[in-house]
């Protein structure tokens, strides 16, 4: 899928904002805190369904305002889909798809696969699991709606064995029970991780191949470190073996919600040894990796975001960077309009206001 437009009302700080796109590279470029992020937030909360910056999706309406919408038609040779997201102060937001209502925003995922890099984003690296398996949880839910699904399931039957734990300070009330919560978070839990490795299998090779590219012959490897199970029935038995461990601690300390992502360079460590650039080089192979996980999966590349991401890259990486965007629906803000004036199509910002280079 291609995006063809956007329109955006009341969004952060556009008051009215109609973009018709290149099916190519488009260049979003102007100065800091013109709205250049803003725009590309829009894009991805129509794709995603939430934003990257904030949980707090009131802060998306432009000040004053009682609500905002955001609009996109994105196509392909065989469909056109498009996605309306409605965003109100007192009532929840709402979304439709080619004009239908969806009630679960999991059904939006996938639509229009995208995959988002800035330089916080170097927190995928540097930061704790969380960050790495939010990273595996999108990837796979824009390829695979179930999974997405799976983890909102896991994760309320994780809630209710934490719960159980906490509930009373007689182990044998909670022996009682946990069993039940056990075997559902066995089920659950397996898929889940089964749906990671495969997907760290797959995505390993291109992550590599990308980091060694951009860095000039750097080697990275990539591991699941996670639960270590063929079975529900050996899941099971790491549950009960860690219940008096569980018990003290009163949370749930086996599972897919603990799993990591091992990265390395050169075999060193990247999280703790590696330089700043080797951190952010790791963090954008995996990201650009994504790209062929998502064209294997759908059979088309999804969209590229990179926001605010050559500003901080050397010449070299910065050109061999530039390469990828050959394969695929790119979007580049940038401060630098002389660095992207070849580009195909320049937005260019100023003050919330849009207009397109040489119009």
């Amino acid at each position: 899928m291609k995006l063809q437009s956007i329109r955006l009302k009341n969004f952060r700080s556009y008051s009215n904002a109609d973009v018709f796109f290149s099916p190519d590279v488009n260049s979003i470029v102007g100065k800091n805190a013109q709205g250049k992020t803003n725009l590309i937030e829009a894009i991805y909360f129509a794709c995603i369904g939430k934003s990257f910056r904030t949980s707090k999706e009131k802060e998306l309406i432009k000040w004053g305002e009682e609500r905002a919408s955001i609009s996109i038609v994105a196509k392909n040779e065989f469909r056109e889909k498009k996605i309306d997201v409605i965003l109100q102060k007192s009532q929840k937001k709402i979304v439709r798809m080619d004009g239908i209502n969806i009630r679960r925003i999991g059904d939006v995922l996938g639509e229009v696969p995208i995959v988002f890099f800035s330089p916080d984003e170097l927190k995928l690296v540097k930061e704790s699991p969380e960050e790495r398996r939010r990273f595996m949880n999108i990837d796979i839910s824009q390829t695979n709606k179930r999974y997405f699904y799976l983890i909102s399931r896991y994760e309320k039957i994780l809630d209710n064995r934490n719960k159980l734990l906490k509930s009373t300070q007689n182990k044998d009330v909670i022996l009682e029970t946990i069993d039940i919560w056990n075997k559902a978070l066995a089920s659950a839990g397996l898929k889940i991780a089964n749906e990671r490795k495969q997907f760290i299998r797959e995505i390993a090779p291109y992550a590599e191949k990308a980091n060694e590219f951009i860095s000039n012959g750097e080697k990275l490897q990539i591991a699941y470190k996670g639960i270590d199970v063929e079975s529900e029935e050996e899941y099971i038995k790491k549950l009960e073996k860690s219940f008096d461990k569980d018990f003290k601690l009163g949370f749930t300390s086996y599972g897919p919600h603990r799993d990591d992502i091992d990265i390395f360079l050169n075999g060193v460590e990247v999280k703790s040894f590696g330089s700043q650039g080797q951190q952010r080089t790791a963090a954008l192979s995996l990201k650009l990796a994504e790209l062929e996980i998502i064209r294997e999966r759908t059979g088309e590349y999804p969209i590229l975001i990179l926001d605010d991401v050559f500003s901080e890259l050397d010449e070299n990486r910065r050109k061999r960077l530039l390469k990828f965007t050959n394969r695929c629906q790119t979007f580049i803000t940038t401060t630098d309009i002389n660095f992207t004036q070849s580009l195909a199509n320049n937005i260019i910002i100023d003050d919330g206001k849009i207009s397109i280079a040489g119009h």
